[in-house]
């Protein structure tokens, strides 16, 4: 976007418009302690437009550039290649400017992206119905414990140690809001999930058990069992998928019992994009589709018989009355959610299985290779992509010494929970079809050095 400069007849035209008599009036609701007084420090009044560039850019080469260096960040963004046709498309006017259709009958081409990005999402997760996408998979966890609380009457969520931390504290947010009661756990540096803990507390009070397949430290949970005894005590099973290339080798979990299935599918199309944006999956059991929060595009045929796609379902008080919404959820990730669908699209059902084998078997290298380290102990006795390492020293600095020569070489459990010393140690390491035997090696190389 192009900085367009006003002149100073400009401003005091604007000014005059809203009748202010400065610009320092339009501030006066700031608390006068937070506006800023004087100039910044060290930072020029005014400059042209090419020295700005200029500086700007000369700030970005300090930054790490992931395509460039052996990458193993993951815990729950995950760099995988794109095809240049995904961009391609989605960089189209009629998708790339379209905004959310008011109208929806009239947007075919919309609609027909978003009804063939639910196809996929409920094949994917194994559930009957999905919806058009959430905002990120953080807040669509929180929808779906939402939604579990209006079907079950019930307001105690039990949420497994392995749940990723930020889909937790997104959680205990918003219940701050409606009182629900979150059993929250850490997770401990083993290879056994906290199954046990979580069907012991399950009870007549539990309106859903929140379990991530697989979780954060890249463990896979037998769902099958939770679901049995969360369905017998009148509760709801949601599983959370971080990593949806994962269920190309491993079963979905709606196979398993699940009754709400919800995740994140930056992994599919979506670049990792500093974080966002990216694209929240939501997919449940039919006989609950009237309580899935955002909108539900379906298929029908119009008078003269031929195939269409209307808004079949949009339970957002925008649409209905307040009282009678799922959610305030005001919109969908239609870009993200076309990238996914045309990512999906390429790949095809035997492109992800292959596209899953990949990763796993490079995964299963990579962690043998790693687990020769001295000061290296291998965590997770099964994993998909991703997989925990204990280090002999705390993670933090190590990931810092691996930076410095050149590895991004996963994420420190004592980054994504500060206040637990147990876990300090431990380092999540992902490995996806981008990374090379030459990345390992080196990561394995820079790893003994900072362990020395």
């Amino acid at each position: 976007m192009r900085y367009l400069p006003l002149a100073d007849r400009d401003r005091d035209e604007m000014l005059r418009a809203i009748g202010a008599s400065s610009v320092d009036e339009l501030f006066v609701d700031v608390p006068e302690a937070a506006r800023l007084a004087g100039k910044i420090a060290g930072l020029a009044d005014h400059a042209s437009e090419l020295s700005v560039e200029r500086q700007l850019t000369a700030l970005a080469r300090k930054n790490m550039v992931a395509g460039e260096v052996p990458f193993f960040l993951g815990a729950g963004a995950y760099k995988h290649h794109i095809p240049a046709s995904v961009d391609h498309i989605i960089q189209r006017g009629e998708f790339l400017t379209a905004y959310t259709p008011y109208q929806p009958e009239i947007a075919q081409g919309t609609l027909q992206t978003l009804f063939e990005f639910q196809t996929q999402v409920a094949r994917l997760f194994g559930c009957d119905v999905a919806n058009a996408s959430m905002y990120d998979g953080s807040t669509a966890c929180w929808e779906a414990i939402v939604m579990a609380r209006r079907i079950t009457r019930r307001g105690k969520a039990l949420l497994s140690g392995g749940l990723h931390p930020h889909y937790v504290s997104v959680a205990e947010t918003m219940a701050k809001f409606n009182g629900d009661v979150l059993d929250v756990a850490l997770p401990e540096l083993s290879a056994e999930t906290d199954a046990e803990r979580l069907l012991a507390a399950i009870d007549g009070e539990t309106s859903c058990v929140v379990v991530q397949y697989p979780d954060i430290l890249g463990r896979i949970t037998d769902l099958a069992p939770i679901a049995e005894k969360a369905h017998a005590n009148g509760a709801l099973l949601i599983a959370v998928v971080t990593e949806p290339v994962a269920l190309g080798a491993i079963r979905s979990p709606g196979e398993m019992g699940a009754d709400i299935v919800v995740g994140e599918g930056q992994s599919i199309g979506v670049g990792l994009n500093f974080g966002g944006p990216y694209v929240g999956l939501f997919a449940c059991q039919e006989r609950f589709v009237r309580q899935m929060p955002g909108r539900l595009c379906g298929e029908t045929v119009d008078a003269e018989g031929k195939r269409g796609f209307v808004l079949t379902l949009s339970t957002r008080e925008q649409h209905i009355r307040r009282e009678k919404a799922t959610s305030n959820i005001c919109t969908n990730s239609g870009l993200c959610a076309l990238a996914f669908t045309i990512h999906m699209t390429l790949l095809g059902e035997k492109g992800l299985r292959r596209l899953a084998q990949i990763n796993h078997a490079r995964a299963v290298a990579a962690a043998e290779r790693l687990a020769q380290v001295p000061g290296v102990e291998l965590v997770n006795e099964s994993f998909f992509n991703e997989f925990t390492l204990k280090l002999s020293k705390e993670a933090r600095p190590v990931v810092r010494a691996l930076a410095e020569k050149g590895v991004l070489g996963g994420v420190s459990l004592g980054r994504l929970y500060p206040d637990a010393p147990a876990l300090a140690n431990g380092l999540v390491v992902a490995v996806t079809e981008i990374v090379t035997e030459e990345d390992v090696e080196a990561l394995a190389v820079a790893l003994q050095e900072a362990l020395a």
